[in-house]
């Protein structure tokens, strides 16, 4: 038999909840519960396109020209967004991952990044995901097995579904005060705004998607009483893909889709946690420097809720 595009299929279930974690990327190929999308699936035939389910490491999103300074050096990685001269999404996006602690309902993705010319730094990484009573749970750890600090950035690329349909017709959910605003080519960041004064990114209050275009990172969010901050996109069945990210992720990228595949395009939201803004390794904004035998961990998660 062919093997799938994406590698060995982990699937993993609890209850009416059920998950695949897939061996390219360590990425997450789809989850639901009771049949209904949570996140937005890419098909086990498919290459994920749209980073679909993608862990971003050691950045997310995007860096100009490849370039950045680190440790009084400069150094230049491949340009795998090259129409915008960008580096997007760091390495391990078609890496292979190794699983361990797999059972029915949760699995350890593991993978290295040795020194390399362009990123002569080492990192452990760990990424386990687990269902339980709660919904899905996403935990990774960095470490640095390495003999000097390393630059450090973390994201992930799931899509919430509104279960049928595209999401122009979902209700959307964000509190979150600030937007980073982006060249209209680039999208590397110009600055912030409250989305206060640019209604079309006002999503502080529930409100349709309609036909609004959205690329962009929001930060400053609101949390819980447990530091969770939220994103809620409940679809037309009443029924709520929920995505939220602790207080390790002070930024979520939201992306509405338009310029995927005719299959993909507009039928999910991506909701991306990141540690750091774009642009990340040259601005030094938010970026970890993960000192030498440290480690650092982040969670998000997701579950599905019906409408009150």
């Amino acid at each position: 038999m062919t093997p799938p595009p994406s590698g060995q299929q982990y699937r993993i279930t609890s209850g009416a909840q059920e998950a695949v974690i897939v061996e390219v990327g360590g990425g997450i190929r789809e989850y639901r519960v009771d049949g209904r999308d949570v996140l937005q699936p890419y098909a086990e035939d498919s290459m994920a396109d749209g980073a679909h389910g993608a862990v971003l490491i050691p950045w997310p999103n995007r860096l100009r020209d490849g370039k950045y300074q680190f440790g009084g050096a400069d150094y230049r990685v491949p340009l795998t967004e090259p129409a915008k001269n960008n580096a997007i999404h760091g390495f391990l996006r078609w890496r292979p991952w190794d699983a361990c602690g797999y059972n029915e309902n949760e699995v350890i993705m593991r993978t290295s990044i040795h020194p390399r010319p362009d990123y002569p730094f080492h990192l452990d990484l760990a990424v386990h995901y687990a269902l339980a009573e709660d919904g899905l749970t996403v935990t990774t750890t960095a470490r640095n097995p390495g003999a000097v600090p390393a630059p450090y950035g973390c994201g992930h690329h799931p899509y919430l579904s509104p279960g049928t349909g595209r999401i122009d017709a979902a209700i959307l959910h964000l509190d979150a005060a600030t937007r980073i605003r982006t060249d209209p080519y680039r999208q590397l960041p110009t600055g912030t705004e409250p989305v206060a004064d640019t209604p079309q990114f006002d999503f502080t209050s529930p409100r349709q998607i309609g036909s609004a275009t959205i690329d962009h990172a929001f930060t400053d969010l609101a949390r819980d009483e447990d530091g969770r901050a939220w994103v809620r996109l409940r679809g037309t069945d009443h029924r709520i893909a929920e995505l939220w990210v602790d207080e390790t992720y002070p930024i979520i990228q939201l992306f509405t889709a338009d310029t995927l595949g005719a299959a993909h395009r507009r039928a999910g939201l991506a909701a991306e946690p990141m540690t750091c803004p774009p642009n990340a390794f040259q601005s030094g904004d938010r970026l970890i420097r993960l000192a030498p035998g440290a480690s650092v961990t982040t969670r998000w998660g997701a579950r599905l809720s019906a409408a009150p």
